[in-house]
This record gives structure tokens, sequence and C-alpha cells, in this order.
């Protein structure tokens, strides 16, 4: 399936996660354009050692508004902070009611 313009121009971060632990290993890389990210998963996975791998630790791509080419460590925060915003305003106290009570 050819990919769109967005799809090419857009930032993609791979992040390190642990399948069986849930724990994230953070970004690794933010790069432009899906196929790129796509292919250079496929170089980490290949890379990756046979206990590293048996011990959960995986990664995927996930379309970011980071820039491309930024430091992982510092990718890493700023996409935690971003996660744990997104968290606090999902959580039920600031969810809206759906039916409010009527005020007689």
């Amino acid at each position: 399936m050819p990919l769109t313009r967005d799809e090419s121009k857009a930032s993609y971060a791979i992040i390190r996660h642990n399948i069986r632990t849930y724990e994230s290993g953070g970004v690794v890389l933010v790069i432009k354009g899906r196929e790129n990210a796509e292919i250079r998963v496929k170089h980490f996975e290949t890379g990756q050692s046979s206990e590293d791998r048996h011990a959960g630790w995986r990664y995927f791509v996930e379309k970011s508004d980071l820039k491309a080419g930024m430091d992982p460590a510092e990718a890493t925060n700023l996409r935690q902070m971003k996660l744990e915003i997104r968290e606090s305003q999902a959580q039920p106290d600031h969810m809206p009611v759906a039916n409010p009570p009527r005020q007689n």
C-alpha cells in the first residue's frame, strides 16, 4: 500500500518497550517518514540479542510531533510529559458529564 504524503513527511518515534513487564525503554529514535521508521525497527530487531528479545523487549513505531533527529533522552522526556498530561485530562474528575442533572 503506498504511503500518503503525510506518512512520508511526518515524524515517527521508535519506542522500545517490554511486552512482559510493560516497562518502557523510551524513545530510541525520531525519524521522518513511516517507511524509514519501519525499516529502522527491522534493523533494531535484527541487531537485538536473543536474550534481550526473550526478556520481552520489542520496538514499535508511533506517529509523533517530535522533531526528527532529536536527542532520544529529550524525546523520551517530552513524550512522557505529553502522556501524563493526556492521562490527567482523561481522569474521571475531568470528564464531562453526559447527562448533567437538571437544575429546577
